[in-house]
Protein backbone atom coordinates (compact mmCIF):
# COMPACT_ATOMS: atom_id res chain seq x y z
CA UNK A 1 0.00 0.00 0.00
CA UNK A 2 1.38 3.59 -0.92
CA UNK A 3 0.82 6.03 2.00
CA UNK A 4 -1.15 8.86 0.39
CA UNK A 5 -0.58 12.38 2.34
CA UNK A 6 -3.30 14.09 3.61
CA UNK A 7 -1.98 16.47 6.32
CA UNK A 8 -5.40 18.03 7.19
CA UNK A 9 -6.79 14.74 8.42
CA UNK A 10 -3.48 13.83 10.07
CA UNK A 11 -4.09 17.73 11.98
CA UNK A 12 -7.66 16.37 13.39
CA UNK A 13 -6.21 13.08 14.46
CA UNK A 14 -3.46 14.62 16.12
CA UNK A 15 -5.68 17.22 17.88
CA UNK A 16 -8.44 15.19 19.19
CA UNK A 17 -5.98 12.40 21.09
CA UNK A 18 -4.18 15.56 22.83
CA UNK A 19 -7.93 16.71 23.82
CA UNK A 20 -8.76 13.55 24.80
CA UNK A 21 -6.88 10.69 25.02
CA UNK A 22 -5.08 9.99 28.49
CA UNK A 23 -1.78 7.57 27.51
CA UNK A 24 0.35 4.87 29.70
CA UNK A 25 3.75 5.39 31.11
CA UNK A 26 3.46 9.43 30.45
CA UNK A 27 3.28 13.02 31.51
CA UNK A 28 0.23 14.20 29.10
CA UNK A 29 1.99 17.69 28.15
CA UNK A 30 5.22 16.39 27.75
CA UNK A 31 4.57 13.84 24.94
CA UNK A 32 3.93 14.10 21.43
CA UNK A 33 2.20 11.04 19.73
CA UNK A 34 2.87 10.31 15.77
CA UNK A 35 -0.42 10.16 14.17
CA UNK A 36 -0.26 7.00 12.28
CA UNK A 37 -2.48 6.78 8.82
CA UNK A 38 -2.07 3.15 8.60
CA UNK A 39 0.46 0.25 8.56
CA UNK A 40 1.17 -2.80 6.21
CA UNK A 41 3.86 -5.79 6.59
CA UNK A 42 6.88 -4.46 8.66
CA UNK A 43 6.14 -0.76 7.76
CA UNK A 44 3.36 1.83 8.98
CA UNK A 45 3.14 5.67 7.78
CA UNK A 46 2.00 9.07 9.19
CA UNK A 47 -0.45 11.73 7.18
CA UNK A 48 2.51 13.20 5.84
CA UNK A 49 3.48 10.22 3.66
CA UNK A 50 6.51 9.41 6.17
CA UNK A 51 6.75 5.20 5.63
CA UNK A 52 8.90 3.86 8.89
CA UNK A 53 10.04 0.24 8.87
CA UNK A 54 8.89 -1.28 12.27
CA UNK A 55 11.88 -2.31 14.09
CA UNK A 56 9.69 -2.63 17.00
CA UNK A 57 6.65 -4.79 16.28
CA UNK A 58 4.31 -2.72 17.71
CA UNK A 59 5.24 -3.08 21.26
CA UNK A 60 6.68 -6.55 20.10
CA UNK A 61 3.75 -8.02 19.13
CA UNK A 62 3.28 -7.84 15.62
CA UNK A 63 4.81 -11.17 14.95
CA UNK A 64 3.52 -11.58 11.55
CA UNK A 65 3.19 -7.71 10.57
CA UNK A 66 0.47 -5.56 9.76
CA UNK A 67 -2.88 -6.44 8.16
CA UNK A 68 -1.73 -10.22 7.40
CA UNK A 69 -4.70 -10.63 4.88
CA UNK A 70 -5.64 -13.93 6.11
CA UNK A 71 -6.13 -12.86 9.63
CA UNK A 72 -7.50 -9.53 8.98
CA UNK A 73 -10.18 -12.10 6.77
CA UNK A 74 -10.49 -14.76 9.38
CA UNK A 75 -11.70 -11.61 11.97
CA UNK A 76 -14.16 -10.30 9.48
CA UNK A 77 -15.58 -14.06 8.88
CA UNK A 78 -15.97 -14.11 12.58
CA UNK A 79 -17.64 -11.12 13.51
CA UNK A 80 -19.78 -12.05 10.63
CA UNK A 81 -21.02 -15.41 12.21
CA UNK A 82 -20.53 -14.65 15.73
CA UNK A 83 -19.41 -11.30 17.23
CA UNK A 84 -19.36 -11.93 20.90
CA UNK A 85 -20.40 -14.69 23.34
CA UNK A 86 -19.98 -15.41 27.08
CA UNK A 87 -17.02 -17.45 27.96
CA UNK A 88 -18.99 -19.70 30.23
CA UNK A 89 -19.61 -21.61 26.59
CA UNK A 90 -17.80 -23.93 23.96
CA UNK A 91 -17.32 -21.80 21.05
CA UNK A 92 -15.40 -23.42 17.64
CA UNK A 93 -13.31 -20.06 17.94
CA UNK A 94 -11.96 -20.63 21.61
CA UNK A 95 -11.83 -24.01 21.62
CA UNK A 96 -9.91 -24.40 18.33
CA UNK A 97 -7.46 -21.64 19.65
CA UNK A 98 -6.86 -23.50 23.27
CA UNK A 99 -5.91 -26.81 21.22
CA UNK A 100 -3.83 -24.86 18.72
CA UNK A 101 -2.24 -23.42 22.08
CA UNK A 102 -1.83 -26.38 23.77
CA UNK A 103 -0.26 -28.31 20.45
CA UNK A 104 2.52 -25.58 20.72
CA UNK A 105 3.64 -25.69 24.13
CA UNK A 106 5.97 -27.51 25.83
CA UNK A 107 4.89 -30.77 28.29
CA UNK A 108 1.89 -31.13 29.46
CA UNK A 109 0.48 -27.68 29.72
CA UNK A 110 -2.65 -28.51 27.88
CA UNK A 111 -4.92 -26.49 29.89
CA UNK A 112 -5.61 -22.73 28.55
CA UNK A 113 -7.02 -19.83 30.12
CA UNK A 114 -8.15 -16.70 28.50
CA UNK A 115 -7.24 -13.71 29.40
CA UNK A 116 -7.49 -10.11 27.44
CA UNK A 117 -3.19 -9.47 27.35
CA UNK A 118 -0.26 -10.55 29.19
CA UNK A 119 -0.78 -8.27 32.37
CA UNK A 120 -4.27 -10.15 33.77
CA UNK A 121 -2.36 -13.62 32.49
CA UNK A 122 0.26 -12.81 35.06
CA UNK A 123 -2.40 -11.90 37.71
CA UNK A 124 -4.07 -15.55 37.47
CA UNK A 125 -0.93 -17.58 36.85
CA UNK A 126 -0.04 -15.68 40.49
CA UNK A 127 -3.42 -16.67 41.50
CA UNK A 128 -3.38 -20.15 40.56
CA UNK A 129 0.08 -20.79 42.30
CA UNK A 130 -1.23 -19.19 45.93
CA UNK A 131 -4.02 -21.59 45.47
CA UNK A 132 -2.25 -24.31 44.53
CA UNK A 133 -0.16 -24.38 47.41
CA UNK A 134 -1.46 -22.73 49.75
CA UNK A 135 1.11 -20.10 50.12
CA UNK A 136 1.69 -16.25 49.56
CA UNK A 137 4.97 -15.05 48.12
CA UNK A 138 6.22 -14.81 44.43
CA UNK A 139 10.04 -14.76 43.57
CA UNK A 140 10.61 -12.73 40.83
CA UNK A 141 13.16 -10.69 39.63
CA UNK A 142 15.17 -6.94 39.29
CA UNK A 143 14.89 -6.33 35.66
CA UNK A 144 12.06 -7.80 34.36
CA UNK A 145 8.65 -6.53 33.48
CA UNK A 146 4.99 -8.66 33.70
CA UNK A 147 2.21 -6.13 33.25
CA UNK A 148 0.72 -3.32 34.69
CA UNK A 149 -2.00 -4.51 36.92
CA UNK A 150 -1.46 -4.33 40.46
CA UNK A 151 -0.36 -7.35 41.23
CA UNK A 152 1.81 -7.69 37.61
CA UNK A 153 3.31 -4.07 38.49
CA UNK A 154 4.48 -5.56 41.45
CA UNK A 155 6.47 -8.02 40.51
CA UNK A 156 7.73 -6.20 37.83
CA UNK A 157 11.54 -5.33 38.68
CA UNK A 158 11.87 -1.97 36.65
CA UNK A 159 11.38 1.71 37.82
CA UNK A 160 7.63 1.28 36.57
CA UNK A 161 6.90 -0.45 39.57
CA UNK A 162 8.11 2.17 42.12
CA UNK A 163 4.74 4.24 41.85
CA UNK A 164 3.12 1.50 42.57
CA UNK A 165 4.76 -0.68 45.09
CA UNK A 166 2.71 -1.04 48.35
CA UNK A 167 5.66 -3.21 50.11
CA UNK A 168 2.80 -5.41 50.66
CA UNK A 169 2.24 -7.51 47.80
CA UNK A 170 4.62 -10.69 48.59
CA UNK A 171 6.94 -10.01 46.32
CA UNK A 172 10.58 -10.53 46.69
CA UNK A 173 13.00 -9.67 44.51
CA UNK A 174 16.50 -11.49 43.47
CA UNK A 175 19.22 -11.09 40.64
CA UNK A 176 18.88 -13.20 37.57
CA UNK A 177 22.12 -13.73 35.79
CA UNK A 178 23.19 -10.85 33.19
CA UNK A 179 27.12 -11.62 32.91
CA UNK A 180 27.66 -8.19 30.94
CA UNK A 181 26.89 -6.35 34.32
CA UNK A 182 27.46 -9.33 36.67
CA UNK A 183 26.19 -8.81 40.09
CA UNK A 184 28.04 -12.29 41.24
CA UNK A 185 31.65 -10.73 40.03
CA UNK A 186 31.45 -13.76 37.64
CA UNK A 187 34.21 -13.81 34.74
CA UNK A 188 32.51 -17.02 32.89
CA UNK A 189 28.98 -17.86 31.79
CA UNK A 190 29.21 -20.90 34.12
CA UNK A 191 30.33 -18.85 36.96
CA UNK A 192 27.57 -16.43 35.83
CA UNK A 193 25.01 -19.22 35.90
CA UNK A 194 26.07 -21.28 39.10
CA UNK A 195 26.68 -17.31 41.52
CA UNK A 196 23.07 -16.96 40.31
CA UNK A 197 21.41 -20.18 41.23
CA UNK A 198 23.25 -19.90 44.77
CA UNK A 199 21.96 -16.89 44.94
CA UNK A 200 18.26 -18.16 44.66
CA UNK A 201 18.75 -20.43 47.05
CA UNK A 202 19.87 -18.01 49.61
CA UNK A 203 17.01 -15.95 48.73
CA UNK A 204 15.07 -19.16 49.01
CA UNK A 205 16.48 -19.80 52.37
CA UNK A 206 16.41 -16.75 53.96
CA UNK A 207 12.50 -15.95 52.98
CA UNK A 208 11.33 -19.31 54.21
CA UNK A 209 10.99 -21.90 51.43
CA UNK A 210 7.41 -23.04 52.81
CA UNK A 211 5.82 -19.51 52.09
CA UNK A 212 6.80 -19.30 48.66
CA UNK A 213 4.13 -19.87 46.35
CA UNK A 214 5.87 -19.60 42.75
CA UNK A 215 9.03 -17.95 40.95
CA UNK A 216 8.15 -16.21 38.13
CA UNK A 217 10.61 -15.47 35.39
CA UNK A 218 10.33 -14.19 31.78
CA UNK A 219 12.14 -16.80 30.17
CA UNK A 220 14.30 -14.14 28.16
CA UNK A 221 14.02 -10.95 29.62
CA UNK A 222 11.89 -8.52 27.21
CA UNK A 223 12.08 -5.47 27.61
CA UNK A 224 14.63 -4.99 30.56
CA UNK A 225 17.40 -6.11 27.89
CA UNK A 226 16.93 -9.71 26.43
CA UNK A 227 19.23 -10.85 28.72
CA UNK A 228 19.32 -14.69 27.06
CA UNK A 229 19.71 -16.97 30.25
CA UNK A 230 22.98 -19.21 30.25
CA UNK A 231 23.10 -22.87 29.53
CA UNK A 232 21.64 -24.45 32.88
CA UNK A 233 20.39 -21.40 34.87
CA UNK A 234 16.61 -22.14 33.86
CA UNK A 235 17.33 -25.92 34.32
CA UNK A 236 18.21 -24.96 38.08
CA UNK A 237 15.56 -23.02 38.59
CA UNK A 238 13.77 -25.70 37.51
CA UNK A 239 14.82 -28.28 39.71
CA UNK A 240 15.08 -26.19 43.11
CA UNK A 241 11.26 -25.61 42.37
CA UNK A 242 10.92 -29.39 42.57
CA UNK A 243 12.68 -29.48 45.55
CA UNK A 244 10.96 -26.82 47.63
CA UNK A 245 7.24 -27.46 46.14
CA UNK A 246 7.44 -23.69 44.28
CA UNK A 247 5.45 -23.36 41.28
CA UNK A 248 7.49 -22.42 38.11
CA UNK A 249 6.26 -19.51 36.27
CA UNK A 250 7.05 -18.77 32.39
CA UNK A 251 6.62 -15.42 31.17
CA UNK A 252 6.03 -15.91 27.30
CA UNK A 253 4.37 -12.87 26.67
CA UNK A 254 7.20 -11.26 24.80
CA UNK A 255 9.01 -14.18 23.89
CA UNK A 256 6.41 -16.35 23.04
CA UNK A 257 5.11 -17.58 19.67
CA UNK A 258 8.11 -17.97 17.56
CA UNK A 259 10.04 -14.53 18.36
CA UNK A 260 12.74 -16.23 19.61
CA UNK A 261 13.00 -18.75 16.81
CA UNK A 262 10.77 -21.35 18.60
CA UNK A 263 7.11 -21.65 19.40
CA UNK A 264 8.37 -20.50 22.51
CA UNK A 265 11.64 -19.26 24.02
CA UNK A 266 11.49 -22.76 27.08
CA UNK A 267 11.77 -24.72 23.73
CA UNK A 268 15.53 -23.29 23.48
CA UNK A 269 16.15 -24.41 26.90
CA UNK A 270 14.19 -27.80 27.12
CA UNK A 271 12.65 -26.67 30.25
CA UNK A 272 8.68 -27.34 31.36
CA UNK A 273 6.91 -24.94 34.18
CA UNK A 274 3.95 -25.58 35.73
CA UNK A 275 2.52 -22.13 34.86
CA UNK A 276 3.15 -20.18 31.26
CA UNK A 277 1.92 -16.64 30.68
CA UNK A 278 1.25 -15.97 26.85
CA UNK A 279 -0.20 -12.39 24.86
CA UNK A 280 1.09 -10.10 22.13
CA UNK A 281 2.26 -12.79 19.39
CA UNK A 282 -0.41 -15.18 20.03
CA UNK A 283 -2.67 -13.81 17.23
CA UNK A 284 0.23 -10.56 16.57
CA UNK A 285 -2.08 -8.23 18.58
CA UNK A 286 -4.80 -7.96 16.22
CA UNK A 287 -7.27 -8.06 18.62
CA UNK A 288 -6.23 -8.37 22.72
CA UNK A 289 -5.88 -11.66 23.65
CA UNK A 290 -3.45 -13.47 26.80
CA UNK A 291 -3.58 -16.59 28.78
CA UNK A 292 -2.36 -19.03 31.05
CA UNK A 293 -1.37 -22.18 30.02
CA UNK A 294 -1.45 -24.85 33.03
CA UNK A 295 0.10 -27.55 33.94
CA UNK A 296 -2.33 -31.20 34.75
CA UNK A 297 -0.78 -31.04 38.34
CA UNK A 298 -2.52 -27.45 38.71
CA UNK A 299 -5.29 -27.88 36.24
CA UNK A 300 -6.29 -31.16 38.85
CA UNK A 301 -6.39 -28.54 41.77
CA UNK A 302 -9.20 -27.06 40.04
CA UNK A 303 -10.82 -30.27 39.22
CA UNK A 304 -13.50 -30.15 41.78
CA UNK A 305 -12.91 -26.76 43.44
CA UNK A 306 -13.93 -23.96 41.36
CA UNK A 307 -11.31 -21.58 40.02
CA UNK A 308 -12.02 -17.97 41.62
CA UNK A 309 -11.52 -15.90 38.83
CA UNK A 310 -12.89 -14.53 35.30
CA UNK A 311 -13.09 -12.04 32.76
CA UNK A 312 -16.45 -10.81 30.83
CA UNK A 313 -14.02 -11.44 27.85
CA UNK A 314 -12.28 -14.53 28.76
CA UNK A 315 -11.41 -15.94 24.83
CA UNK A 316 -13.62 -13.32 23.35
CA UNK A 317 -14.42 -14.70 19.75
CA UNK A 318 -12.79 -12.39 17.33
CA UNK A 319 -9.89 -12.55 19.19
CA UNK A 320 -9.51 -16.40 19.50
CA UNK A 321 -10.47 -16.05 15.27
CA UNK A 322 -7.26 -14.21 15.17
CA UNK A 323 -5.34 -16.12 17.17
CA UNK A 324 -6.11 -19.95 14.88
CA UNK A 325 -5.34 -17.75 11.72
CA UNK A 326 -2.28 -16.27 13.16
CA UNK A 327 -1.06 -19.86 14.40
CA UNK A 328 -1.99 -20.68 10.80
CA UNK A 329 -0.02 -18.60 8.92
CA UNK A 330 2.88 -18.94 10.98
CA UNK A 331 2.83 -22.46 10.51
CA UNK A 332 2.21 -22.06 6.71
CA UNK A 333 4.25 -19.71 5.79
CA UNK A 334 7.40 -20.56 8.44
CA UNK A 335 7.06 -17.43 10.37
CA UNK A 336 9.13 -19.29 13.34
CA UNK A 337 11.25 -20.96 10.49
CA UNK A 338 12.13 -17.49 9.31
CA UNK A 339 12.83 -15.93 12.59
CA UNK A 340 15.72 -18.31 13.74
CA UNK A 341 17.60 -18.29 10.29
CA UNK A 342 17.08 -14.38 9.69
CA UNK A 343 18.46 -13.83 13.46
CA UNK A 344 21.15 -16.51 12.96
CA UNK A 345 22.70 -15.72 9.46
CA UNK A 346 21.74 -11.79 9.14
CA UNK A 347 21.00 -9.90 12.44
CA UNK A 348 23.37 -11.63 15.00
CA UNK A 349 26.30 -10.97 12.18
CA UNK A 350 25.27 -7.44 11.48
CA UNK A 351 24.91 -6.84 14.92
CA UNK A 352 28.49 -7.77 15.92
CA UNK A 353 30.01 -5.99 13.21
CA UNK A 354 28.21 -2.65 14.04
CA UNK A 355 29.70 -3.54 17.46
CA UNK A 356 33.46 -3.83 16.04
CA UNK A 357 32.73 0.01 14.57
CA UNK A 358 30.81 1.55 16.82
CA UNK A 359 32.56 2.75 19.94
CA UNK A 360 29.07 3.44 22.08
CA UNK A 361 28.11 -0.56 21.70
CA UNK A 362 29.31 -2.51 24.59
CA UNK A 363 27.27 -5.93 23.62
CA UNK A 364 24.61 -7.03 21.42
CA UNK A 365 22.82 -9.96 22.47
CA UNK A 366 19.64 -12.05 21.32
CA UNK A 367 18.41 -14.67 19.39
CA UNK A 368 15.82 -15.24 16.61
CA UNK A 369 13.98 -11.51 16.25
CA UNK A 370 14.77 -10.95 19.88
CA UNK A 371 17.92 -8.55 20.14
CA UNK A 372 19.44 -6.01 22.13
CA UNK A 373 22.24 -3.34 21.30
CA UNK A 374 23.73 -1.72 24.74
CA UNK A 375 24.64 1.63 24.51
CA UNK A 376 27.90 2.68 26.53
CA UNK A 377 30.04 5.80 27.00
CA UNK A 378 32.68 4.34 28.07
CA UNK A 379 33.79 0.51 26.82
CA UNK A 380 36.48 -0.13 29.34
CA UNK A 381 34.16 0.82 31.84
CA UNK A 382 30.83 -0.12 30.58
CA UNK A 383 28.98 3.05 31.81
CA UNK A 384 25.95 3.39 30.51
CA UNK A 385 25.10 5.86 28.02
CA UNK A 386 22.75 7.68 29.82
CA UNK A 387 21.59 6.97 33.74
CA UNK A 388 19.32 4.11 34.99
CA UNK A 389 15.71 5.35 34.38
CA UNK A 390 17.28 8.57 32.72
CA UNK A 391 15.14 11.46 31.86
CA UNK A 392 14.91 15.09 30.30
CA UNK A 393 18.63 16.24 29.73
CA UNK A 394 20.07 13.10 31.47
CA UNK A 395 18.89 11.13 28.21
CA UNK A 396 19.95 13.66 26.17
CA UNK A 397 22.00 10.55 24.12
CA UNK A 398 19.23 8.09 23.46
CA UNK A 399 16.94 10.56 22.33
CA UNK A 400 19.51 11.89 19.70
CA UNK A 401 20.19 8.31 18.81
CA UNK A 402 16.01 7.88 18.30
CA UNK A 403 15.53 11.09 16.81
CA UNK A 404 17.95 10.04 13.92
CA UNK A 405 17.06 6.59 13.39
CA UNK A 406 13.44 8.21 12.55
CA UNK A 407 14.42 10.90 10.42
CA UNK A 408 16.12 7.89 8.58
CA UNK A 409 12.74 5.78 8.15
CA UNK A 410 13.35 3.50 11.31
CA UNK A 411 11.00 3.51 14.27
CA UNK A 412 13.48 1.78 16.78
CA UNK A 413 12.41 0.30 20.29
CA UNK A 414 14.34 1.72 22.65
CA UNK A 415 14.82 1.42 26.61
CA UNK A 416 16.98 3.15 28.88
CA UNK A 417 20.44 2.87 27.47
CA UNK A 418 19.31 -0.07 24.48
CA UNK A 419 17.65 -0.38 21.31
CA UNK A 420 16.11 -3.73 20.79
CA UNK A 421 16.14 -4.79 17.12
CA UNK A 422 12.54 -6.63 17.49
CA UNK A 423 10.57 -6.51 13.71
CA UNK A 424 8.15 -8.69 12.65
CA UNK A 425 8.93 -12.49 12.73
CA UNK A 426 8.06 -12.85 9.05
CA UNK A 427 10.40 -9.93 8.23
CA UNK A 428 12.14 -10.59 4.59
CA UNK A 429 16.47 -10.23 4.63
CA UNK A 430 15.92 -7.39 2.56
CA UNK A 431 13.76 -5.09 4.81
CA UNK A 432 16.95 -6.26 7.61
CA UNK A 433 19.48 -4.81 5.72
CA UNK A 434 17.69 -2.02 5.38
CA UNK A 435 17.34 -1.70 8.92
CA UNK A 436 19.80 -2.65 9.70
CA UNK A 437 21.81 0.38 7.45
CA UNK A 438 19.78 3.01 9.57
CA UNK A 439 20.95 1.51 12.41
CA UNK A 440 24.40 1.61 11.35
CA UNK A 441 24.04 4.87 10.64
CA UNK A 442 22.09 6.13 14.36
CA UNK A 443 24.85 4.47 15.94
CA UNK A 444 27.27 7.49 14.82
CA UNK A 445 25.42 10.29 16.42
CA UNK A 446 25.28 7.70 19.34
CA UNK A 447 29.12 7.50 19.11
CA UNK A 448 29.75 11.39 19.40
CA UNK A 449 28.47 10.75 22.88
CA UNK A 450 30.73 8.52 24.23
CA UNK A 451 34.53 8.80 25.42
CA UNK A 452 36.42 6.63 23.41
Amino acid sequence: MTPQPDPEVGAAVKAADRAHVFHSWSAQELIDPLAVAGAEGSYFWDYDGRRYLDFSSGLVYTNIGYQHPKVVAAIQEQAASMTTFAPAFAIEARSEAARLIAERTPGDLDKIFFTNGGADAVEHAVRMARLHTGRTKVLSTYRSYHGGTQQAVNITGDPRRWASDSASAGVVHFWAPYLYRSRFYAETEEQECARALEHLETTIAFEGPGTIAAIILETIPGTAGIMVPPPGYLAGVREICDRYGIVFVLDEVMAGFGRTGEWFAADLFDVVPDLMTFAKGVNSGYVPLGGVAISGAIAETFAKRPYPGGLTYSGHPLACAAAVATLGVMAEEGVVENAARLGADVVGPALRELAERHPSVGEVRGVGMFWAVELVRNRETREPLVPYNAAGEANAAMAAFGAAAKKRGLWPFINMNRTHVVPPCNVSEAELKEGLAVLDDALAVADEYTEA
